[in-house]
């Protein structure tokens, strides 16, 4: 679930060198992306079957969520960690790197007899993810056509959420459908890792080896004195989008089954699906708007569909919980995209990288604390009442995030038509 901002943000300033292309003159860009969509759907590929595991071994929901925040752990600590690793050992062997390590993560799932063993899995696949995106997003960029410059830019920020939505649609139909549930989607997995492995052989190495990977490692996170004005108040919108994405891809099949009595495994990838893929095709339609024209009605739409949503959780209607879910995903969307806009507008080139490991620690930990906090509250109150709790808070978020926004613009027009400027 990783968006490389920093790397998006740069798609434009990266020459592309028609005499890199190599083995996969054509059909490098659109491998690496489709490698890209593959590491993003097994990531989500847990989430309609977290209540069949949660049945099978007997741990409740606060253990359910703890082991999606083990995930969330790996990613961040990947990629803050070995974020900058392929500019100085070259993309191919961090990204074979970052297959072998979700391997191994697979095998674990198919392996898996407790909640021990999951959790180790997805602590590894949380490394593996984040090690292969910004690896697959470097490497997106350096293989743009001349022709199409921002093309790089607009797969980075589309193929997550798409990954996202085809692994829990895929999911949940294996689940539904096919036999075999906790195993035969994980051995899919596993021949779709060996086809990324192929894709990676045959690519062009795209960035020299140079020295300074070790240093490279340290992570490194700030937020410049000269960036704070801008960036608090995009702040509560990062929190309020990710936590409603933790709230999803944790215990919205459980939501479905138990409090809507849809106890198909593929509504829960669908529940899934509507929220991620609305994200996805809002990012894509909106790829073109300015990121400060899409701050505000990001917040509001976010806000709305979340509380369309809790009526419908409220009054029992699937319809209009779906609906709800669909508004939110459009706004989840255009946060994603108008947040990281405006990171990649406001931050200077030396500064960009230690800026966006604060947006990906932002976002993370407030797609993964939530998320565990609810798993603790359906516990203690049961799932309907803390699912209400959940989405109200989101909702006064949100709403804390447009208020920001409209002062923020507010304080622009004063300075503006203040005599003397």
């Amino acid at each position: 679930m990783s968006i490389d901002p920093a790397v998006s943000a740069a798609a434009s300033t990266v020459p592309f060198d028609e005499g890199t292309r190599g083995v996969l003159p054509r059909a490098a860009f659109p491998g690496v992306a489709a490698v890209f969509v593959v590491f993003l759907a097994a990531s989500s590929v847990p989430s309609p079957l977290y209540p069949i595991y949660q049945r099978q071994w007997h741990f409740s929901a606060w253990v359910l969520t703890v082991v999606f925040a083990l995930y969330v752990v790996g990613l961040l600590g990947s990629l803050l960690v070995v974020g900058g690793l392929s500019d100085h050992l070259g993309r191919r062997p961090v990204l074979a790197a970052a297959i072998a390590l979700e391997t191994v993560a697979l095998v674990l799932f198919l392996a898996a007899g407790n909640v021990l063993v999951l959790a180790a899995a997805r602590v590894v696949q949380g490394v593996a993810t984040g090690a292969a995106t910004t690896t697959l997003s470097a490497t997106l960029v350096d293989l743009e056509p001349p022709h199409a410059p921002g093309r790089a830019g607009v797969v980075t920020s589309v193929t997550p959420l798409t990954g996202l939505a085809l692994g829990a649609l895929g999911s949940g139909a294996l689940v539904e459908f096919a036999p075999a549930p906790t195993r035969l989607v994980y051995a899919l997995l596993l021949g779709a890792m060996a086809s990324a492995a192929a894709v990676t052989a045959l690519l062009p190495e795209t960035s020299p080896r140079r020295p300074g990977a070790v240093a490279s490692l340290r992570p490194r996170a700030a937020l410049p004195a000269h960036l704070r004005a801008d960036i608090v108040p995009l702040v509560p919108a990062m929190i309020a989008s990710w936590a409603l994405a933790g709230l999803f891809l944790s215990l919205g099949p459980s939501v479905a089954a138990q409090l809507f009595g849809l106890h198909s495994r593929l509504i829960g990838g669908v529940v899934v699906t509507l929220l991620a893929g609305t994200g996805a095709l809002a990012i894509a339609v909106l790829r073109s708007r300015s990121a400060a024209s899409l701050l505000a009605p990001s917040s509001a739409l976010l806000g709305l569909g979340v509380l369309i949503a809790l009526a419908g959780i409220t009054a029992d209607l699937v319809w209009l919980a779906a609906l709800g879910t669909v508004v939110a995903g459009v706004g989840f969307g255009a946060s994603v995209l108008a947040t990281f806009g405006t990171f990649a507008r406001i931050a200077e080139p030396h500064e960009r990288s230690a800026v966006f490991a604060s947006a990906n620690i932002v976002n993370y930990l407030g797609n993964s604390v939530p998320a565990v906090l609810g798993g603790i509250a359906v516990t203690a109150l049961g799932l309907r009442t803390a699912t209400e709790i959940y989405a109200a808070a989101i909702v006064v978020i949100v709403f804390a995030a447009f208020l920001l926004r409209l002062n923020q613009l507010r304080a622009r027009r004063r300075a503006v038509t203040a005599p003397g400027t």
